[in-house]
């Protein structure tokens, strides 16, 4: 389904819609490592991502007849995800320190030490940022959301998602200015 025409997409979510467990299947496999890997981000626990997304399939399956257009399902799936990973860490109540996927020492060659310091430097400022706000970074720069798919995961006008990003970006630049 990843190279598929919105047609084929349109038939599988339908499909799924009406209880095809195939065409669900194709679903869950398109698109599950997106959302654990937001999901992480977001809760910066990968127990905690797994477990959201899980309960996001859940959701997924009993409530995808109501998604009312098929180009929207990974802005919806990811969405749904996050809040499932957001309720996570409410009930939880704590903090888990884990790297994000994007961690630069796992790549090869290592950290440069030219960048690596402004990429550690980085990495502290989002993992002080609130779940909410690690959210709306993911969905932006991780999953490719455009303020439009971003306005409907926060429920918020494009515009005011723009502004709400930009206030984000600036709060970063101070914090890693003034550390």
């Amino acid at each position: 389904m990843t190279r598929a025409t919105a047609g084929d997409a349109s038939e599988v979510t339908a499909s799924a819609a009406a209880g095809d467990e195939a065409a669900f299947g194709r679903i869950v496999a398109t698109h599950h490592g997106d959302m654990v890997r937001i999901c992480t981000i977001v809760s910066r626990d990968a127990a905690i991502a797994e477990e959201a997304a899980q309960a996001a399939w859940s959701i997924a399956w009993r409530k995808l007849g109501s998604l009312r257009d098929p180009d929207s399902l990974r802005p919806w799936l990811i969405a749904v995800a996050v809040n499932e990973a957001k309720k996570l860490l409410k009930r939880r109540a704590r903090r888990a320190e884990v790297g994000m996927s994007t961690d630069l020492a796992a790549q090869p060659g290592g950290i440069d030490p030219a960048t690596g310091i402004a990429s550690v430097d980085l990495r502290s400022a989002i993992e002080r940022l609130e779940a909410d706000d690690r959210a709306l970074l993911a969905l932006r720069y991780v999953a490719g959301f455009d303020a439009t798919e971003l306005s409907r995961a926060l429920g918020i006008s494009p515009a005011g998602t723009r502004q709400r990003l930009k206030r984000l970006l600036d709060h970063l630049r101070r914090d890693l200015d003034h550390g």
